[in-house]
């Protein structure tokens, strides 16, 4: 069972890190309180969902910074919403990196824009690279006849 002891250890200080570092926050709690034995991939599913629809927000908004007329309005939706996604999904630094993206398609400044999305896409596959860690520490523990720990971000 030693095995099994060692991946909740790095379970937890992975976890631990990712509250500590600011890439996730208490929302993504939330998420997991309502995951149990009738859903067990509940929050795995719903971070799938939360790439794809990501990965279309990160497509539409590098098209429609390349038009030869930007349309800010449009860049402000989609910055919106990938907002509104990430809040949902407790991807904290996505979401303040949008909060500033927000605000450069306010003041129509495009290489502020330009610069600020490519923020965003690091931030993005960051959390991406992190969560698919997790899950994969989670599937791991599972595998090995443990339980996943639970971790409380308050403490953080």
């Amino acid at each position: 069972m030693e095995i099994v002891g060692q991946l909740q250890k790095q379970f937890v200080d992975f976890t631990t890190s990712l509250y500590r570092e600011g890439i996730l926050d208490g929302q993504f709690v939330e998420l997991q309180k309502l995951q149990d034995e009738s859903t067990p991939d509940f929050v795995c599913e719903l971070v799938s969902e939360y790439f794809q629809d990501s990965e279309k927000i990160l497509t539409n908004l590098t098209t429609a910074l390349q038009q030869q007329v930007v349309n800010f309005k449009v860049v402000d939706d989609h910055v919106h919403q990938f907002k509104g996604s990430s809040s949902s999904m407790g991807a904290l630094r996505v979401r303040n990196m949008c909060i500033a993206f927000k605000s450069l398609c306010e003041e129509k400044n495009l290489d502020g824009c330009l610069r600020c999305l490519q923020q965003l896409k690091h931030e993005f596959y960051l959390v991406k690279n992190k969560w698919e860690t997790l899950f994969r520490l989670e599937r791991q523990i599972l595998e090995a006849g443990g339980a996943v720990p639970f971790v409380d971000y308050r403490f953080y």
